[in-house]
C-alpha cells in the first residue's frame, strides 16, 4: 500500500470533523451546552387565552422529594397509556354505591355548552341553570357537570331526587360518542380552560405514608377500580386481585421496590428471582372532599416505609 494510502482515514475523519459543526453531521452537543431560556409567548390582546395550553405540560409530583441517600435511583415513567383517563372528545361510565354517571374527555366549560344545546333539542323545560355550580335544573330532572378527578376531564350527571336517569345518561352519551366521532370533537379539546386542580398528596403521619385525595370515597373508589383494573394487569409485577366496593379495599399482587432491587441482584449473582408481595390498599374518608389511601401488608412479609411511598406514588400517577 503506498503512503499516501495510509493516510487517507486520517485525512478522511478530519475532513469530516471539520464538518461535524455546519455541514452534513451536525454535532448538537455544542447547541445544548450554549441554550438559552427564550422570553414566554405572548398572544394578541383581545385573542380568547382559554383555547391555548401547554403542548408539552410537565406533570406535577405527588408530594415533596424524599432523598434516599447516595444509593437513590429515579424510578422509570409509568408507561403511556397505562390506566389513563379518557382521551379528549370520548366518553366513558363510572358506577359506585348505587350512582352512575359519565366521564367525558373535556373540560367542564366545554361539557357545560353541550349539556344547554342537550336541553334545548331535547325540549327540556329550564328551570334554573348556574354555570358557576354546572347544575342545570329541568322540570323532567338535574343535568349536572363538574371537574372530573383525571385532568381534563369532566363529570357528567343526569339524575332526579338523587336517583339516575338510565335514558338520560344514554341519550348523553350516544351525543358525546357522535361528537368523538367526527371533525368537530376537537372542538370539545379547544375549549379547554385552565383550571387550579387539586392533586393526590403523599404525606407521612406517625411514620407511615398514606395518599390524600382531595375528592370523595364513592368518586375516589369508581375511578380508582376502572385504574386498577386498566394498569395493574401484569403477571408477577402487578395484579388486581379482589375488589371489596362495601370496604373500599383492594387486594393486589404487587413487585415493591425492594424486591425489583434484591431480584436485580438476584439475576446477576444467580441467586433467585423476585417474587411479588400481596397488598391491601383501603380507601377511607376523611372529610366530605377528602379520601385517605394507606398500604397495608397482606401476607406475612413487612411492609417497608419506602415501599409503601413508592406504591402510593405509583398509585397516585393513576390518579392524575
Amino acid at each position: 500500500m503506498s503512503a499516501a494510502l495510509k493516510w487517507m482515514p486520517l485525512v478522511a475523519a478530519l475532513a469530516l470533523a471539520g464538518c461535524a459543526r455546519d455541514g452534513y453531521y451536525d454535532d448538537r452537543r455544542v447547541d445544548y451546552a450554549e441554550a438559552e431560556a427564550s422570553a414566554p409567548l405572548v398572544l394578541p390582546d383581545g385573542r380568547d387565552t382559554r383555547r391555548y395550553r401547554d403542548a408539552m405540560p410537565v406533570p406535577e409530583a405527588a408530594g415533596s422529594f424524599a432523598s434516599q441517600g447516595d444509593d437513590f435511583d429515579a424510578p422509570p415513567p409509568r408507561a403511556l397509556g397505562a390506566g389513563s383517563g379518557v382521551e379528549a372528545g370520548d366518553v366513558a361510565r363510572r358506577e359506585a354505591a348505587g350512582q352512575r354517571w359519565l366521564v367525558v374527555g373535556a373540560e367542564p366549560s366545554a361539557v357545560w355548552s353541550e349539556l344547554e344545546r342537550f336541553a334545548d333539542e331535547r325540549g327540556l323545560q329550564v328551570v334554573s341553570r348556574d354555570s358557576s355550580r354546572g347544575v342545570l335544573e329541568t322540570a323532567e330532572g338535574r343535568l349536572s357537570v363538574r371537574p372530573g378527578l383525571q385532568p381534563g376531564a369532566s363529570e357528567v350527571r343526569c339524575e332526579q331526587a338523587g336517583t339516575p336517569l338510565e335514558g338520560c345518561l344514554r341519550a348523553l352519551e350516544r351525543r358525546f360518542e357522535a361528537r368523538g366521532a367526527t371533525a368537530s370533537a376537537s372542538s370539545l379539546a379547544v375549549q379547554r380552560a385552565p383550571e387550579e386542580r387539586m392533586r393526590p398528596l403523599l404525606e407521612q403521619r406517625a411514620g407511615e405514608w398514606r395518599l390524600v385525595i382531595p375528592f370523595d370515597l364513592e368518586r375516589t373508589w369508581a375511578e380508582l377500580s376502572y385504574q386498577l383494573e386498566a394498569d395493574f394487569s401484569v403477571a408477577e409485577r402487578r395484579e388486581l386481585l379482589e375488589q371489596d366496593a362495601d370496604g373500599h379495599r383492594f387486594l393486589v399482587d404487587y413487585l415493591t421496590l425492594s424486591e425489583r432491587s434484591e431480584g436485580l441482584l438476584g439475576t446477576l449473582t444467580s441467586l433467585g428471582q423476585a417474587s411479588p408481595q400481596r397488598i391491601r390498599l383501603v380507601l377511607e374518608a376523611s372529610g366530605p372532599e377528602r379520601t385517605v389511601l394507606r398500604a397495608e401488608p397482606a401476607d406475612e412479609r413487612e411492609l417497608s416505609a419506602e415501599d409503601r411511598r413508592e406504591l402510593l406514588e405509583r398509585v397516585a400517577g393513576l390518579l392524575g
